[in-house]
């Protein structure tokens, strides 16, 4: 009779329990307390890199699939690169908590903007019904690529969001300014909510101030609104690579 104690393990002496108990105490993750909101941020960025994580592991598998197409197998790897710059974007608020505020602005880097530009285009083509179009030669600038990329996304979301069929992204070097300028079909800047693009341009603005550039909002041929980031221009890189 065993009195409903198990025989595979004899049951422990009072002190283990204890000390096992304490151990265990010790070493569980603190529950965010009402008054401990840094806490609770990085525990929710804990789990969205946790999901990021899942996220290129499903599309890691299926990018390497033999049963789909040229055209899926392009979605995917451009998925893949979009999880690779939220994960830049969740290093970079881990970045800022350690200093207790946003700081400084990451120091610049020189980059090929025209290359960057077209990487950013590519993933908004996919995203978008719109037409969206790309022109541009070789321009490098001395910018943080995060920022840079941040300031491109605000910009083209807001345009493929008011455009009625057409987006036409320019990128152009002359005369110590490297120029990103976006042109939509849409009713103009300042017609109708602006709520977001007000928003997502005040944004840009901060993001590329910071690196010496300046923001033009203008009406462009097409009707709608022309927005034209203009950043100091660096000269080539010798051993450039594409930006990971």
């Amino acid at each position: 009779m065993n009195n409903g104690q198990s025989r595979s393990s004899p049951p422990a002496p009072l002190a283990d329990v204890a000390a096992l108990t304490a151990v265990a105490t010790a070493t569980r993750p603190r529950e965010p307390e009402p008054g401990d909101p840094a806490l609770w941020r990085r525990r929710l960025r804990h789990d969205i890199r946790h999901e990021l994580g899942t996220i290129i592991m499903l599309a890691s598998a299926v990018a390497v699939a033999d049963d789909i197409g040229d055209g899926s197998r392009t979605r995917i790897e451009q998925l893949l690169g979009e999880t690779r710059w939220l994960d830049h974007l969740l290093r970079r608020l881990d970045q800022d908590d350690e200093h207790d505020d946003a700081g400084p602005p990451p120091r610049p880097e020189r980059l090929r903007v025209d290359g960057l530009t077209a990487e950013v285009v590519t993933g908004m083509r996919l995203a978008t019904p719109h037409e969206v179009c790309f022109s541009g030669g070789e321009a490098w600038a001395h910018m943080d690529a995060v920022a840079l990329w941040r300031a491109l996304r605000n910009v083209l979301d807001n345009a493929c969001r008011v455009a009625a069929g057409r987006v036409d992204v320019l990128v152009t070097a002359d005369q110590g300014w490297v120029a990103i300028q976006v042109d939509d079909d849409g009713p103009g800047f300042g017609s109708g909510k602006a709520g977001l693009a007000s928003l997502g341009l005040g944004i840009v603005h901060d993001l590329i101030s910071g690196y010496g550039g300046s923001l033009e909002i203008r009406t462009c041929e097409m009707g709608g609104a022309r927005v034209r980031m203009l950043l100091p221009s660096a000269p080539p890189a010798d051993d450039w690579r594409p930006h990971p």
